[in-house]
């Protein structure tokens, strides 16, 4: 099975960027909107869903459950600082999609336990979107991976140019933000890390 190659957007790139890598082929757009409004964010998540009903594609709202029953996304990607996956998994039902964000093999544990379906880990390398973010080391990734046997998308600066080193970590799919939508041509560079993924998991 091919890997995952999962987007993290925002509209500030743009609607057509968005339809040129939803056209190319990507398996999840994670839509993660920072200072705008509730009613703004629901907006644009409702407008994103129409936008990838046609493709084979699932749409996922980062932190707000709320956002995600009231647009009817596929699933919800939850953060440390968000509501738990329990409490969220008990609310969702077991047909939708959580994710959960684990830096550590402990924050892993507990995902697992909590029904989170996968797990984001990193940051790999230093990002523009988040310029906080702790990097994070192979010996504790791998760890994560074996802590927690669910897919792990790698994320956090992931390029090109260094796809392959998480996924010779053992990452089953990468995420990806600037990496792609700050692209010259986005769907170029779609196309180019969606081959590096079937590439590798061919082998």
């Amino acid at each position: 099975m091919n890997g995952w190659l999962y987007i993290i957007a925002d509209f500030s790139c743009g609607e057509r960027t968005l339809e040129s890598v939803l056209r190319v082929g990507i398996d999840f757009i994670q839509l993660r909107e920072k200072n705008i409004s509730s009613a703004e964010y629901l907006r644009r998540a409702k407008r994103l869903k129409e936008m990838a009903a046609g493709f084979d594609t699932k749409v996922i709202i980062n932190d707000r459950l709320d956002i995600a029953l009231l647009c009817d996304a596929d699933g919800v990607h939850l953060g440390q600082s968000d509501i738990p996956v329990k409490e969220a998994r008990n609310y969702f039902g077991p047909g939708k999609i959580i994710g959960a964000t684990a830096k550590t093999v402990e924050q892993a544990r507990q995902a697992l336990a909590d029904g989170a379906d996968y797990l984001g880990s990193g940051a790999w390398f230093p990002t523009e979107t988040k310029k906080d973010a702790v990097p994070i080391t192979k010996e504790i990734y791998r760890a994560i991976l074996k802590e927690a046997p669910i897919p792990n998308v790698a994320v956090g600066g992931i390029t090109a140019q260094n796809a392959r080193i998480p996924l010779e970590c053992g990452a089953h799919g990468l995420a990806i933000s600037a990496g792609i939508l700050k692209a010259e041509d986005p769907g170029a560079e779609t196309e180019k890390i969606r081959r590096i993924l079937e590439q590798f998991h061919s082998l």
